[in-house]
């Protein structure tokens, strides 16, 4: 069944890559096996991360940047990251329904994914589900990030390149981009351009640039203003994300090197504790740790240790 789902999703057919997906995001038995025969033919895709605070208007730009990159004839890949439904624990919004020009169109497949409770404004198959888009035959996949603010610096090592997207007269502009979104962002676009204050926020995004140290050479994000609803400043972004493409080029193994670290670290840690709640431990024994824990009779540490000797057969020292 995996081998069949593979080769279908090799060539491209929508609803095989649909249902790959849905596997990776159930995170099936099928999964491992599937991305093992699909993880030979990747790396052709080049992966955009959209990124920035709610209300931005990442999804429209998602929907412009697809226009444009349709125009050129390339193929594209899209990943939504939505919130997670409290009841359902599936996406809400559904930035699909933002981008109904390109539901049902050729050369474009859409997805929206729940956070599920994973921080870092992405789920955390995210970067599975894009290496399958990539498998299927995607030149660019553009992955919007769920937009929960400072914190949001997972696209980075999701991605090529990161897009940090924000937009005049949301308050403190350098409030709003300082700390890890500040340094994560390869291009900044002040959305929404034709509003009032759109000059001090790219003034105030500027002179944070400027306080930045830069080698002879190195890549200095620009200041992009555009106007997402009306497709304004679009086709000049794409040419800085062509043009950060060829000046990194240098550096891309790097960085794809940093990116299966980060996969790695994230699912080594995840299996890790599936393994010590399902094999490690016994039933009630995880609830009665933490109620130890609860109760100051051991600290977290200590309650830590315990289980990685378990888990390594080691004696409780």
């Amino acid at each position: 069944m995996t081998a069949s789902l593979a080769e279908r999703i090799l060539a491209g057919d929508p609803r095989a890559v649909a249902r790959g997906i849905t596997l990776l995001e159930d995170e099936a038995p099928q999964a491992a096996a599937l991305i093992a025969r699909l993880h030979p033919h990747t790396g052709r895709a080049y992966l955009v991360g959209v990124t920035g605070p709610p209300g931005a208007g990442k999804s429209t730009l998602v929907d412009r940047l697809t226009a444009h990159a349709r125009a050129l004839g390339r193929t594209v890949g899209i990943v939504a990251v939505d919130p997670t439904s409290p009841f359902s624990g599936g996406a809400v919004l559904g930035d699909r329904v933002r981008m109904q020009a390109h539901a049902s169109a050729p050369g474009v497949f859409i997805r929206s994914m729940a956070t599920r409770g994973h921080l870092g404004g992405l789920s955390r198959g995210t970067g599975e589900v894009a290496l399958l888009l990539d498998a299927a035959g995607c030149d660019v996949v553009l992955v919007e990030t769920v937009g929960v603010g400072q914190d949001e610096v997972d696209i980075v090592r999701t991605a090529d390149i990161s897009i940090v997207t924000l937009v005049p007269g949301a308050g403190d502009e350098v409030q709003a981009i300082k700390a890890g979104v500040m340094e994560i962002a390869d291009v900044f676009v002040v959305n929404k351009a034709d509003r009032e204050g759109t000059d001090r926020t790219v003034a105030s995004i500027e002179s944070m640039i400027a306080l930045r140290p830069f080698g002879e050479g190195e890549w200095r994000p620009p200041v992009l203003r555009a106007i997402a609803t009306t497709g304004e400043g679009v086709p000049a972004l794409w040419d800085e994300v062509e043009r950060y493409r060829r000046q990194s080029a240098p550096h891309a193994g790097a960085r794809r090197r940093a990116r299966a670290e980060f996969r790695f670290r994230q699912l080594l840690a995840h299996r890790f504790l599936e393994f010590v709640e399902g094999e490690v431990l016994g039933p009630g024994e995880l609830d009665a740790l933490l109620d130890r824990v609860a109760a100051r009779e051991l600290d977290h540490h200590a309650a830590v240790a315990q289980v990685v000797a378990r888990a390594l057969g080691r004696p409780r020292e």
